[in-house]
């Protein structure tokens, strides 16, 4: 029984948060060459916790508002299919969504014992953001927005775990983080158009239109390799965070793959694909760039 349980914890994109938390260790060991094991290994059982409820609650809404049973499920999109499999029963799911979501509260408290108030601040958001993200959030189409600040929050946390201290760097960092994981969503969203809209939700790709849709991809791109050329311009990131630029020709292809065939559920899985690979290439990328700047002295 453990298959269903990997199915529907989404085992896959729970790579973004861990890139994530990868980041902001990289940032802090750039900065000042140390890091607290003890801190690192409890924030990415944190954070893989806060992951895996809001993929669980996210499957259990989905399938009460009859979303994951009206959609033709892909890869990438359309849920997991454990409940509508009846691989495992909904309050199994909703009762596993919460008690990852205590563990990760749980594991958040005890750093704002340690780390004080503004671990609290993240935690509040974090814990709100998950627990109403299949419904109310996603409702008000606000999805891809709190999955970018839910990336940069984990990219600053993760720093603010190790340093006690804000600072612009992993801001930066984990803005670009959030855009890659938002940008994965927002794709992901085409083939569930009739089905989320028929629901009542308002993703941005609802809001605007698959057409128009289509076309806004260039936003995430440019939002993306803008905050990081800027960065680097500024003296904010390293130099070598420039080789995040590799990945371009992938985000290039994807997107006028995207605009070609947005309307084609089986074109567009290996699309959607190839915008997860291109999201989790960035990120490490960007990972690569802050420890070889710490290796060069740069």
């Amino acid at each position: 029984m453990l298959s269903p349980w990997l199915r529907v914890i989404r085992i896959k994109f729970l790579l973004a948060s861990i890139i994530a938390v990868f980041l902001g260790l990289a940032i802090n060991w750039w900065q000042n060459q140390t890091i607290n094991i003890v801190d690192a290994t409890l924030t990415f059982a944190g954070v893989i916790s806060l992951h895996a409820s809001v993929d669980l609650l996210n499957d259990y809404w989905d399938f009460k508002r009859k979303i994951d049973t009206e959609t033709k499920r892909t890869k990438f999109s359309g849920g997991t299919g454990v409940l509508p499999e009846g691989l495992l029963q909904p309050r199994q799911v909703y009762r596993a969504g919460v008690t990852f979501l205590i563990i990760g509260s749980i594991i958040g408290g005890y750093f704002i014992v340690e780390r004080g108030i503004t671990i609290a601040f993240i935690l509040a958001f974090a814990i709100i953001s998950i627990y109403f993200y299949s419904t109310k959030i996603v409702n008000a189409g606000l999805g891809e927005i709190f999955v970018s600040i839910k990336g940069c929050m984990i990219v600053l946390g993760a720093f603010f775990v190790q340093t006690s201290h804000i600072a612009l760097e992993p801001i930066l960092a984990g803005i670009v983080a959030g855009i890659l994981s938002s940008t994965v969503l927002f794709v992901n969203s085409f083939p569930d158009f009739d089905a989320d809209k028929a629901s009542g939700r308002k993703t941005l790709v609802i809001m605007l239109g698959k057409q128009k849709a289509s076309n806004a991809i260039w936003v995430f791109f440019m939002i993306t390799y803008g905050i990081i050329i800027l960065g680097t311009l500024i003296h904010v990131l390293p130099i070598l965070s420039l080789i995040t630029l590799i990945s371009i020709p992938l985000f290039v292809k994807s997107g006028f793959g995207l605009r070609q065939n947005y309307d084609d559920i089986e074109s567009m899985t290996p699309i959607m694909g190839t915008f997860v690979s291109h999201s989790r290439i960035t990120g490490v990328l960007l990972v690569l760039g802050f420890l070889l700047s710490s290796l060069l002295k740069l």
